[in-house]
């Protein structure tokens, strides 16, 4: 048959261990054979980041702003062991964390639900969506260790050179301190990427902070959310037969957990960082949980949700046999072939997209499925599946 062309091209980030493995994986057996691929390829492996000054990932970022849409393999970011195992010039920076700062958007994250594998939370039935804000926070917080008796103070000098002083804490002795910050820009953008996602998907929208404690800081997040619903997407949300509400983080967390799900659940940051986790592990697995950069400017970068499952490509590297979970590997893929075939009106790549992802739901539904599935799946006498077995068992029904 003929392959499906792609006009325009999808940024490629190609990324690190286990994970770079099924990269290549997914490519040659579930894409290659059916399409003309046309990427614009970016290796943000750690060893060409360091190579590069971590250019790159700035590259890569700029690319999706072009293009419009990126799709990302998971990425190392370094710690104190990995700049001895890396021979790295510094302690780079999270490649999403860069990124998420250029594109300004938000992070949407979603467990893919399969028939067999049930959420620990029994009142859960319909995935649940976190909206991540991706910038700032303690993510981009300046922090130091006081070493004795002294006072901290948050200081904001003006344009005009006027100040004005907040005292942090007067310290008796040695202790911690940080300071973060947002900015309303991007709080805006946060706040207008999660109204036109829930139009997008037809969700209800749930934003939660802590305003009762933070009175200036997450006060600001409610009240932009606030004013952007009321002045731009109330109407637009009657009409679609959705809505938004505020409520406490605390509060939230307990509904949540009550909730039958099939909503989008916007977090600040961390808290967002946090319970995507908690989220994904609650219906079955980190591994089956899909993530989406969204800008309110229209670029789009797909990812797993997970990391570069390091345990497993030691073990690959010794020869030994693994069991690799690649459903939001591949998920990442079909999501920017979708959105790629959207963009460009081009129907076969969007049909291809969802029939890639049916094979993939159908081979663990027929109970077919990698060791980390097998374990907690409730279909009985599962076919336990290594890495490469699980992406050729999908190309079959594909």
């Amino acid at each position: 048959m003929a392959k499906i062309k792609m006009a325009t091209p999808i940024v490629e980030m190609d990324g690190d261990e286990m994970t770079r493995i099924l990269w290549k994986m997914i490519k040659e057996d579930l894409l290659e054979p059916y399409i003309e691929l046309n990427t614009e390829y970016y290796d943000l492996g750690l060893e060409h980041r360091n190579e590069t000054d971590d250019q790159v990932t700035i590259d890569s970022a700029l690319a999706t702003k072009k293009y419009k849409v990126a799709v990302k393999c998971a990425t190392i970011t370094p710690n104190a062991a990995r700049m001895d195992e890396y021979d790295l010039k510094e302690m780079w920076k999270s490649p999403n964390g860069t990124i998420r700062a250029i594109l300004d958007g938000t992070v949407f994250r979603a467990p893919i639900v399969v028939k067999g594998i049930e959420p620990n939370v029994k009142s859960w039935k319909k995935p649940i969506t976190i909206a991540r804000h991706a910038y700032g926070d303690v993510y981009k917080g300046s922090e130091m260790k006081v070493p004795g008796a002294g006072k901290v103070e948050l200081v904001y000098t003006a344009a005009d050179g006027t100040q004005t002083k907040e005292l942090v804490h007067e310290f008796d002795g040695p202790g911690i301190v940080q300071g973060m910050h947002n900015i309303n820009k991007s709080i805006e953008s946060f706040a207008r990427s999660c109204f036109n996602y829930a139009l997008d998907t037809k969700q209800d929208v749930w934003f939660a902070t802590k305003d009762t404690i933070s009175k200036k800081y997450d006060h600001t997040f409610k009240d932009i959310f606030q004013a952007i619903y009321d002045a731009e997407y109330d109407d637009k949300f009657k009409a679609a037969g959705i809505e938004y509400f505020y409520t406490l983080i605390d509060d939230a967390v307990a509904r949540v957990m009550k909730s039958e799900g099939g909503y989008i659940w916007a977090c600040k940051n961390y808290d967002g960082d946090v319970m995507s986790d908690m989220v994904s592990s609650a219906f079955g697995s980190l591994a089956m949980m899909t993530s989406v950069l969204v800008s309110p400017d229209g670029y789009y970068e797909y990812e797993a949700a997970h990391g570069t499952v390091q345990r497993h490509y030691y073990k690959h590297l010794k020869g030994e046999e693994t069991s690799t979970n690649s459903v939001a590997t591949i998920f990442a893929w079909t999501g920017a072939l979708r959105k790629r075939g959207e963009l460009d009106g081009n129907k076969e790549l969007m049909e291809f997209a969802d029939k890639l992802e049916k094979a993939t739901i159908d081979t663990i539904e027929a109970g077919e499925m990698t060791k980390d599935l097998a374990l907690i799946t409730t279909i009985e006498n599962p076919t336990v599946l290594n890495s490469e077995e699980f992406i050729k068992a999908i190309a079959t029904r594909l």
